[in-house]
């Protein structure tokens, strides 16, 4: 792989760019009346309109040649054969095999992994059948109506996002909850409000372990043992782990643990026995259609020429204006309220997994990696921040993602609703700054860049199209920037730093070893919570 400075496509788009940033979106309209179908591609039931970008056909033909430089082809075969591409931590990213066909098998390591996958699948789907069905009693023999998830990062936000975007088809009985600051008040909060005789708690962790988790698994078996005995326990509880032992010590049955494999990374995860809430949530054949759409979505992956590969060209759409426009946010804007939590989730899943400064190879990047992914639903945003997208200082690139057909009754409301996310891309574009009788603080300059997602319905098949498809394109950013999309070192420094300030913060000597700002607060604490 060239280096940034011995790099013949870098080049080439550096000085393509400086031509690009005085182009008008407007004008590229005018330049081409087949612009919409020709910066349009369909995959997996989805489609993405990127015409409202910056780009022309010989832009995307320098970013392609930028992408094949930089190995992202061999790259991507390389992560979907199983090699060990994750090369800090020597682990493979097999996220898509928990997607493929029942009857695909897929060797890793001299072994068939299709196999287990299926083994786990089927073990949850018949647990999750209990819970819908009733059968699944708590300690007085009444079924189960409350699931409580009690985890942290992608095995929270991967379960609490779906379930949230799949309301509709989720069982009328059952309520999900989702449990994961270490913040008593948030314990606090939800289990007052919850009957012990009728909730059930997973406790999803890999080690079993993670601090957030096991405080709160603690707080809730704290508050369940006040009704119950602890062998009744076991009726109450269930494990998403690999640490058997840890385990049956809490006091679940190994029977009910649920495992996945360290060639899972959290924040791609959902696809595995992390996902059992949502699989209680909709049903196992759901399920399966949300697992099919990813996989379809996958295929397209694989099998798509750069050009027309949605991933991809969400990828380098995002590293032209990462690299050539100096962006440093990234807008995330769903017009369906179900899909309330996905910027969160996108957060996790880009931030961690390309908010990196060193590349594959230990060197530092030499050029600026991910930008800052954040949003919310759409038409609340326009009556908050789109007052800065339409007329702030800074360009900020953004991702309309809409549902065609509604999962409620009210067409007219729904078309309400599209009608916002139409103008608000044609608005960022066009502006108005072609009135001369405006004063100037009622200009929009436009020529801000936006891309439309459409999807059919938010439907199970939709949405794992759609995780799929973003997490192809964070893989394929990390490639262009050389990085390592699959560890998440940063966030072990502040967390060894915790357990060594809660050891102190139980301590009665006052604490010098820090800073002065920090051993003051650690003593103020002390002094403030000392029994």
């Amino acid at each position: 792989m060239p280096s940034e400075s011995s790099s013949p496509a870098l080049a080439a788009l550096t000085q393509h760019a400086t031509e690009a940033r005085s182009w008008a979106l407007v004008d590229l309209f005018k330049q081409d009346a087949q612009r919409a179908p020709a910066f349009s591609i369909e995959a997996a039931g989805l489609l993405l309109d990127f015409s409202k970008n910056h780009l022309r056909q010989e832009t995307l033909n320098l970013l392609t040649d930028f992408a094949r430089e930089r190995g992202v082809e061999t790259s991507r075969d390389a992560m979907l054969a199983g090699e060990r591409i994750n090369t800090s931590e020597q682990r493979a990213a097999l996220h898509t095999c928990l997607r493929l066909p029942t009857e695909t098998s897929f060797v890793f390591d001299g072994h068939n992994i299709s196999a287990d996958i299926q083994a786990v699948l089927s073990r949850m789907s018949a647990f999750a059948e209990k819970i819908r069905d009733g059968s699944w009693k708590g300690f007085t023999g009444e079924r189960i109506t409350d699931i409580v998830n009690i985890g942290i990062g992608g095995s929270d936000l991967g379960p609490a996002m779906t379930c949230a975007a799949l309301r509709t088809y989720a069982h009328p009985d059952l309520r999900l909850h989702f449990l994961s600051n270490v913040d008593g008040h948030a314990a606090d909060a939800l289990l007052s409000s919850l009957s012990p005789q009728t909730t059930l708690f997973i406790v999803a962790s890999k080690t079993f372990t993670t601090m957030e988790t096991m405080r709160n698994a603690e707080a809730a078996r704290t508050w369940l043992l006040q009704y119950v005995q602890p062998a009744d326990l076991t009726k109450h509880f269930v494990a998403v782990s690999t640490n058997t032992d840890a385990v049956r010590e809490f006091g679940i049955d190994p029977v009910n643990m649920f495992p996945f494999w360290d060639w899972v990374g959290g924040r791609y995860s959902i696809w595995s026995a992390i996902g059992l809430p949502l699989l209680i949530a909709i049903g196992i054949d759901a399920f399966r259609e949300f697992l099919a759409g990813a996989h379809r979505m996958d295929e397209h992956f694989r099998t798509a020429p750069l050009r027309d590969n949605m991933p991809a060209i969400l990828a380098l759409t995002g590293f032209w204006y990462r690299q050539f426009f100096a962006t440093t946010t990234h807008l995330i804007a769903p017009y369906h309220q179900d899909l309330h939590l996905f910027p969160a989730y996108l957060q996790q899943l880009e931030m961690e997994s390309n908010g990196k400064r060193v590349t594959r190879d230990g060197h530092a990047v030499a050029m600026p990696t991910a930008p800052v992914t954040w949003g919310s639903v759409g038409t609340n945003g326009q009556h908050a921040y789109f007052q800065l997208l339409h007329q702030g200082t800074d360009l900020i690139p953004v991702d309309f993602i809409i549902a065609l057909k509604p999962a409620h009754p009210n067409k007219e409301q729904h078309k309400a609703l599209l009608a916002n996310a139409l103008a608000q891309a044609e608005a960022l574009m066009c502006g108005s700054a072609s009135d001369p009788s405006l004063p100037p603080h009622r200009v929009f300059q436009g020529n801000r860049p936006s891309s439309m997602l459409v999807l059919p319905a938010l439907d199970p098949a939709s949405l794992g199209a759609l995780i799929a498809l973003y997490e192809h394109k964070t893989f394929v950013q990390g490639i262009l920037w050389n990085i390592n999309s699959f560890d998440q070192w940063g966030v072990e420094l502040g967390k060894t730093l915790a357990n060594r300030i809660l050891d102190e913060l139980n301590d009665v000597e006052p604490v010098t070893s820090h800073d002065s700002s920090t051993a003051n607060l650690i003593n103020r604490i002390q002094q403030t919570l000392k029994p």
